[in-house]
């Protein structure tokens, strides 16, 4: 539509999720004036569009002449060259106190380094991680904005209004500065890889059980009804009721077992570590999606390789309710991980970064909108409220009790995967990374006799202070 009136806000980049933030800002009020690299596409948005306050702009000139000051330009491109390319063409365009927002998943890194460019230039960057996928976008996501203080002051109210709520609270927060904002959507980006992950593994072994389709549905329900309820658990329950129109057959069965991935976990992975933080969980899943691609290998190997079918599994004496009781029990405990692992990551780098990063603050604006939104990020924002220090996640007394009571059954459902030959590389890391936390002592002292042996590595002893450092003259070792 014309109008003389400034927009309230601006947005460029008119792909799906692009196109429905466009309509959830304008629904709340706000004039919204829009802008594409192809301009038939920004016509056709508005178009099928009418009686909206939206103000369609052939150039950027012009888009950027119709807000007003200070100017609120969002970019939702791809992450990376053309991001930068975007910034250069508006430079020119601003003002000093004008503010750039970049919605898409793009690396920290790069945030950091465009907020330094930016702010010698007088403008300022915010570099923001939206989830919620199209639906979120359109209807409330979770917003995670990094940037100047100042910048959050400007962007406050739109952002605000946008957002997911839970019981009335926005779920948005200001992060931090610099790339705290990207950094932190990078994380929840990987526990949701995570979350994924074991989800398929439990889908799995019910698989392997004999489970239909229906019986399936069935399970994730129930369990979205109490303390596993989350948007992924929802989802997954409803995807066991459609239908294949050609086959007649569950449409997750025609499915190919091919996992895609668009980076966001790979680089969650290397800031692990880069920063000594480990994220076993984590990293198993984006090795399961990897593995999954390689689908020709593995249908070769399938044959050759020896090992127990997974299309085998015997229960026993074990009713299929006393596994769905034990594969929950395992998903919840190993849930809890992930998250924890994440949150350590989070911690640490916030704190190398001086961020100033608040998890129990995080914690709530991720209950709404994103895609990891669960029940138990109650219990998660409880934790940090009342130890904002909290080493690690575990180690808050709801989740010390939820992961005693469900180790039993946790234990047995890894066994019982192991024994039948059914890969849960999620729910082992788990464990693993538990059983070792929990460790007072691990068998590193015979991992450090090695190193000074071959390298003269050095070792610290029980009996020493610490911070002493020993060598031993190893005998040689003769070859034959």
């Amino acid at each position: 539509m014309e109008s003389t009136k400034k927009s309230d806000f601006g947005l460029i980049g008119l792909a799906v999720m692009g196109q429905n933030l466009v309509l959830n800002v304008e629904s709340r009020g706000f004039q919204v004036s829009v802008y594409n690299r192809t301009t038939e596409t920004m016509e056709k948005f508005v178009a099928a569009n009418p009686g909206k306050n939206l103000v369609g702009e052939q150039t950027l000139e012009g888009f950027i002449a119709s807000l007003e000051r200070p100017r609120k330009v969002m970019i939702m491109v791809k992450a990376g060259a053309p991001v930068d390319k975007v910034i250069e063409q508006l430079l020119p365009l601003l003002e000093e106190g004008d503010l750039i927002i970049d919605g898409g998943n793009s690396l920290y890194t790069d945030s950091e380094r465009r907020t330094a460019e930016l702010e010698g230039k007088g403008i300022l960057f915010v570099g923001t991680g939206v989830s919620g996928g199209e639906e979120g976008a359109l209807k409330g996501p979770s917003i995670m904005p990094g940037g100047p203080e100042s910048s959050w002051k400007i962007i406050q109210p739109i952002f605000e209004a946008i957002s997911a709520k839970v019981d009335g609270v926005p779920c948005v927060t200001h992060i931090g500065p610099g790339g705290a904002g990207h950094f932190v959507k990078m994380v929840h980006n990987g526990i949701e890889y995570g979350d994924m992950q074991l989800i398929c593994e439990a889908y799995n072994i019910f698989k392997a059980a004999g489970f239909t389709a229906e019986e399936l549905a069935a399970v994730f329900e129930e369990w979205n009804a109490g303390d596993l309820e989350s948007y992924l658990i929802q989802i997954t329950s409803k995807i066991f009721t459609i239908k294949d129109d050609e086959s007649g057959k569950p449409l997750v069965d025609v499915i190919v077992d091919k996992a895609g991935q668009k980076g966001t976990g790979m680089w969650t992975l290397m800031s692990g570590v880069e920063n000594a933080i480990v994220i076993s969980t984590i990293n198993a899943a984006v090795e399961a999606r990897i593995l999954s691609s390689m689908k020709d290998q593995r249908v070769a190997a399938e044959p050759e390789l020896a090992g127990p079918s997974a299309g085998d599994l015997d229960l026993g004496d074990i009713t299929k309710e006393e596994l769905v009781k034990q594969v929950k029990d395992a998903l919840y405990a190993s849930k809890i991980i992930s998250y924890a692992q994440g949150l350590d990551l989070i911690k640490t780098v916030g704190e190398k970064q001086k961020w100033g990063l608040d998890l129990g603050a995080i914690a709530r604006i991720w209950r709404g909108g994103c895609i990891i939104r669960a029940r138990f990020l109650n219990h998660i924002t409880e934790a940090y409220e009342s130890d904002p220090s909290l080493t690690n996640l575990m180690l808050a007394p709801f989740f010390q009790e939820v992961l005693s009571d469900t180790q039993s059954n946790w234990r047995e459902t890894v066994a019982l995967a192991v024994k039948t030959g059914i890969p849960v590389p999620a729910f082992s890391a788990s464990l693993s990374y538990y059983d070792s936390y929990r460790s007072g002592r691990l068998p590193a002292n015979l991992l450090q006799a090695q190193r000074d042996f071959f390298g003269a590595h050095t070792y610290e002893r029980l009996d020493k202070p610490a911070g002493e450092y020993f060598h031993t003259d190893w005998p040689d070792v003769v070859e034959d």
